[in-house]
């Protein structure tokens, strides 16, 4: 079967793709791509020459708890954050890859919150947006929700993940107030995280009606 990441772009009539070989393929890949694409002026490019990042596609959601008015976060490793000068432990939402069987993006997200947080969802998931993390570099394109969780679980002490893939999460649980405080002072650095708990200032109002009524 053909992964998600290893595809080609789809067809685009203001795209030429001249070639595109692999050049590398472990947890991410890369691919080298000579292409030409139009031009505002109706003319093409010359030819150009890129090296695309295959990370495919991926899914976050947000554990908010209406009653409680609450977030639930995890804080894990991330060497990729000290290598761009912030501290490898790094606060965010919940969030795996989506090419996993052929689940939708709603599964992997719910499956992610009971392996990465041991919460279950309750109801339906509110989607948020899909976004592009670095659109001039990488594919990858996450798929954000919200869910509601009953967050008295999320107060137990412990630590999770998935043991195979050496994952190492604490949970951290916080009310809005200090999820205001966090994003003031810059304690949230995670793109996929800040975007979810923006989002949630705006819409919480509307959430917790929708929820609590």
């Amino acid at each position: 079967m053909t992964s998600k990441s290893d595809r080609g772009p789809p067809a685009h009539p203001d795209v030429e793709i001249i070639e595109a070989k692999s050049g590398f393929r472990r947890h991410l890949g890369i691919d080298v791509v000579r292409f030409r694409h139009r031009r505002f002026d109706g003319g093409w490019s010359g030819e150009r020459v890129f090296d695309i990042i295959r990370r495919g596609g991926a899914v976050a959601i947000l554990l908010y708890d209406p009653e409680r008015d609450c977030v639930v976060l995890i804080e894990q490793f991330r060497l990729a954050a000290l290598y761009a000068g912030f501290s490898p432990w790094q606060i965010e939402a919940v969030a795996g890859l989506l090419d996993h069987g052929g689940e939708g993006a709603e599964d992997v997200a719910r499956r992610e919150a009971r392996e990465e947080a041991d919460l279950d969802t309750v109801g339906a998931l509110v989607p948020i947006q899909e976004f592009l993390p670095a659109s001039g570099s990488l594919d990858e394109k996450v798929h954000l929700f919200c869910g509601r969780i009953d967050a008295r679980k999320a107060d137990a002490a412990g630590t999770f993940g998935v043991a195979t893939e050496q994952e190492d999460i604490r949970l951290i649980v916080k009310s809005v107030a200090e999820i205001e405080t966090m994003l003031d002072t810059g304690a949230v650095a995670s793109a996929h995280t800040l975007i979810m708990l923006y989002w949630l200032l705006r819409h919480r109002e509307r959430l917790r009606h929708q929820w609590l009524s």
